[in-house]
């Protein structure tokens, strides 16, 4: 860890080390080329890029790839006062004193003026040699590359087309903005969504002084056009859900988007997920309590894992108890139409490898609950139960509860604290609870519940409504700090940068956002009702990160 962030922090006083050249027309074969020695770190005959460091470890294959500094956009970043270059062609070959004048050119905080232009005989020198483009020598901590004529022109090739393009949903005055609702989303709650994004889009155009016209800095003649308007596109999908990801290719084509915010599903978010990143398009904070745990992939952030993140506290929760005494099994209880299909999936893959026999009982969706109960009945007294069920079941609970190892309901299906858990079962039945707890939330939760009722807005799913409210104003503040550089990449990049920071964190008791992180609150607790009637909690554990 010592030395990646000395190699980071040498960067300040370095230049990039990437051929670029102003003048290539290359193949898409080489273009692709190129993307993977800067994104993965591996060369086009699959060996690993090397970077080698006198007196020091030296960098291989991911370790080594350039967006690990210089990030997927190339326009750097900043850590802390550790400022990054950026390494785009329209930065390497122009005089920085031109490129802060210049509107084609995004401008960023990393940005270093007091620098030479390269070329390429002078690029290929601080790679091999370490040699910058004014002659001086580089510091050791930064590696050199072997990298072959080929391999350089390869890598020119994909940062000539890097930030290079128009953006789409970009105009003079305006940002467009997509939501998108699925057909199983409840309705009540898509209205309330959709009533916060678009008071807040009209409080922030109506803010907009010199109707969204261009503000002028006289300081560097640069126009920073952050007051442009805001345009929200609400893509409504219908029908299965095999058939979104084409209905989202024609609403794109038909309505360019910047970038996917906030949104509401119901049963999946898959498809949706899936089109963002094919697409490379950011969808920032969506409302779906079954997103894709995959963070490998760039472009959709979450607040939290949902039910997934469940199986994980439950998991986690009952190896801790193992060692005292391990479960004879798990049982599971749920309907295989509804998410907690997939976070019973999740727990048995992590129950397997501990060595723990699970039970899975499957409920059709028109099941009455007679099935349920029957279901609930075959665990016994060394048996852990797991309920995914929704309130309506969670409240039909048989009167008696059985004596088990361990008794878990999910509470992001069931209702949090207004669960409807049945007397018998309150004092025994552990929730899991991925959210901060009612009253240390309660002061995040008066700045957005003031809002609403300032604008006059019914607040219909606390939870919904106020995650909505915090995506929109991420959003607003990434993009605020972005000046004009209307870069995709470059706003997940920051979002991952500044999101750490935020004060008002709404539900959850602190977010942030690493390099191949993508859901921002990451732990837990597990609680249990005081009271055989109402919604007082306790937690049971302190907050878990599994």
């Amino acid at each position: 860890m010592l030395i990646r962030c000395l190699f980071v922090f040498v960067l300040l006083y370095i230049e990039p080390q990437i051929l670029v050249a102003a003048d290539a027309s290359p193949d898409p074969a080489t273009i692709a080329a190129g993307a993977r020695i800067y994104r993965d770190g591996m060369l086009p005959n699959g060996e690993p890029l090397l970077g080698e460091r006198a007196g020091g470890a030296n960098l291989t294959g991911s370790a080594a790839a350039c967006t690990n500094c210089h990030r997927r956009s190339g326009l750097g970043s900043l850590e802390g006062q550790i400022v990054i270059p950026p390494i785009i062609g329209k930065y390497l070959f122009n005089s920085l004193e031109k490129n802060v004048k210049d509107m084609n050119v995004p401008h960023v905080y990393a940005t270093r003026v007091k620098r030479s232009p390269y070329n390429d005989t002078t690029l290929a020198r601080a790679i091999r040699d370490g040699i910058d483009s004014d002659g001086r020598t580089l510091n050791y901590l930064m590696p050199h590359y072997h990298l072959d004529d080929a391999n350089l022109h390869a890598v020119e090739a994909y940062l000539e087309k890097l930030t290079n393009a128009a953006v789409p949903g970009v105009t003079d005055e305006t940002l467009h903005f997509a939501t998108i609702i699925t057909p199983d989303a409840d309705p009540a709650t898509a209205k309330a969504m959709l009533e916060v994004m678009e008071k807040f889009i009209q409080d922030k155009n109506e803010f907009i002084r010199g109707g969204g016209k261009p503000m002028v800095s006289t300081a560097r003649a640069i126009r920073y056009r952050v007051t442009r308007r805001w345009s929200l596109h609400v893509w409504n999908l219908q029908g299965a859900a095999d058939t979104w990801q084409q209905q989202l290719h024609d609403k794109l084509k038909a309505e360019p988007v910047f970038a996917v915010l906030s949104g509401l599903g119901g049963k999946t978010w898959a498809p949706i997920h899936q089109f963002c990143q094919a697409e490379e398009i950011p969808c920032l904070f969506p409302n779906t309590d079954i997103p894709v745990d995959k963070e490998t992939d760039f472009y959709s952030m979450y607040f939290s894992k949902g039910v997934l993140l469940e199986s994980e506290l439950i998991a986690h929760d009952i190896q801790v108890k193992a060692a005292k005494q391990k479960p004879a099994r798990i049982i599971q209880v749920y309907r295989r139409d509804d998410i907690g299909a997939a976070a019973s999936q999740a727990l048995q893959h992590r129950s397997e490898i501990a060595g723990i026999k699970i039970v899975n009982h499957d409920i059709a969706a028109n099941a009455k609950q007679s099935d349920i109960n029957k279901a609930i009945a075959d665990a016994g007294s060394n048996d852990v139960l797991v309920l995914w069920l929704r309130n309506a079941d969670v409240a039909a609970l048989p009167a008696k509860i059985e004596k088990h190892h361990s008794v878990y309901v999910s509470g992001t299906l069931s209702g949090l604290e207004d669960a409807s858990l049945p007397s018998a079962w309150r004092s025994t039945t552990e929730m899991v609870y991925p959210v901060d707890l009612p009253n240390q939330r309660r002061v995040r939760l008066y700045y957005p519940l003031g809002w609403f009722k300032v604008r006059h807005i019914a607040v219909v799913n606390e939870r919904v409504q106020t995650d909505t409210y915090m995506a929109c104003g991420i959003a607003s503040e990434i993009l605020n700090d972005m000046l004009d550089s209307f870069v995709r990449d470059y706003l997940l990049e920051r979002t991952e940068g500044m999101l750490s920071h935020r004060l008002i964190t709404g539900y959850y008791p602190r977010l942030g956002l690493a390099q191949q992180q993508r859901f921002a609150s990451k732990g837990g607790y597990l609680v249990h009702f005081t009271e055989p009637q109402g919604n007082k909690i306790k937690a049971d554990t302190d907050w878990v990160i599994p």
